[in-house]
């Protein structure tokens, strides 16, 4: 039986994700957990999150899971959610400035003052609800959801990653920007596949197959 961990570092909607892959992984075994041999022994590992990310790298200090993460990043099929891809980054704009794992090369950006270039109208920040994801290139975790498929964000700040071939998906909202990156066996997407209906199942029921 093959062992999806679902990192607890006490952020994210980490029961809502389990049940999702419950249900579109029923033979696997899914794990909430903090415990470091459970993460590093699981063939697939999540790394949700929701929230500040000051308050997520405090986290991971705090439960002495920073090493762990960039160790399970490192060799196993690894799929970031919401706070995840920006975590992966090097340094947030948010709070004033902080310092991320820096596994994966740029920033992470405020959206600000957003207008729509077309009516002028102002856009509401946080980007929050369903949106368009046009994907940019082939990946298994994208296979069977058609082009510009909608799910669902809720975030005020955005990755921006310095080496454009890391961007697998962009969305719209005023300006296009990376809601998925990709690199090697790493998977993390901005927004939450556990709330996006059929599309986000598929993209779960993909990384439960995937061996990159």
């Amino acid at each position: 039986m093959s062992s999806i961990a679902i990192i607890d570092y006490g952020m994210g909607n980490l029961r809502s994700v389990a049940k999702a892959l419950e249900y579109v992984a029923p033979r696997a075994r899914v794990l909430v957990t903090q415990d470091r041999r459970d993460i590093l022994h699981a063939d697939r590992v999540v790394f949700p999150g929701q929230g500040s990310i000051r308050d997520c790298m405090r986290e991971l200090v705090h439960w002495g899971l920073l090493d762990v993460v960039r160790e399970a990043a490192l060799g196993k099929p690894f799929l970031g959610l919401c706070l995840g891809p920006q975590a992966l980054l090097e340094f947030s704009e948010e709070n004033g400035g902080t310092q991320c794992l820096s596994l994966l090369p740029g920033r992470v950006v405020w959206f600000g003052e957003l207008r729509d270039p077309v009516t002028n109208e102002r856009l509401k920040v946080p980007h929050m609800g369903w949106n368009q994801v046009r994907q940019l290139r082939d990946h298994r975790l994208w296979r069977g959801i058609p082009q510009d498929s909608r799910f669902y964000f809720v975030h005020s700040y955005y990755p921006q990653p310095a080496d454009e071939s890391l961007v697998a998906g962009r969305t719209w909202y005023g300006f296009d920007f990376a809601s998925a990156i990709a690199r090697d066996n790493i998977f993390a997407v901005q927004f939450h596949p556990e709330k996006s209906a059929q599309a986000g199942l598929r993209l779960l029921a993909n990384f439960a197959d995937w061996n990159p």
